[in-house]
């Protein structure tokens, strides 16, 4: 089986085998997730592949299990986030992949908010209880399972997309200027 790290650098692995290793790892409490996360997209073919990338995603912020920003992205300088409101991104399309970062940036700001978009909560996944994400106004679970101390994996599990689509989040306390 591969390890999480050998995934990342490969640039990425095929559904059965993010499976395999996600079902491996221990699950984690709402307790472990306070802080803010760098995220890292690990493809397996999902329609969704590629495209945080593409618009600077940068990850997450929890501050506590009611308060979550699921959506984080790096300003055009890289000196900061700024939150975004998920409940407008259409998640159930096929996006062009294109290299846009900037204009795709750009766009985003326009959705951007202040407010938490997202709660956290004790989800049974895949045969284990373990923290989740629950966003605010999108049908979609990120269920969370433990790599080490500092690294989780997540699979987004969304209503109606039988495939989840797969991603590692990385604690960041490095400084950063929030942007909300």
């Amino acid at each position: 089986m591969q390890t999480i790290d050998e995934i990342i650098a490969a640039g990425g692995t095929t559904t059965e085998a993010a499976l395999q290793l996600y079902d491996d790892l221990e699950p984690i409490t709402t307790n472990f997730m306070p802080g803010r996360w760098h995220g890292t997209e690990i493809p397996t073919g999902h329609q969704m592949d590629g495209l945080l990338k593409l618009t600077g995603w940068y990850g997450k912020l929890f501050i506590d299990t009611e308060h979550v920003h699921p959506l984080l992205f790096w300003t055009l300088d890289k000196k900061g986030v700024f939150a975004v409101n998920p409940k407008h991104i259409p998640l159930d399309m096929t996006f062009p992949k294109v290299d846009a970062i900037g204009v795709l940036a750009a766009l985003l700001r326009v959705l951007e908010t202040k407010d938490s978009k997202a709660r956290m909560r004790m989800v049974e996944y895949r045969g284990k209880v373990s923290a989740a994400m629950c966003y605010d106004e999108k049908p979609i679970i990120d269920c969370f399972r433990k790599i080490d101390e500092n690294r989780v994996m997540g699979a987004m599990d969304q209503k109606g997309v039988p495939q989840p689509y797969f991603f590692m989040l990385q604690r960041d306390d490095s400084p950063l200027e929030l942007h909300f």
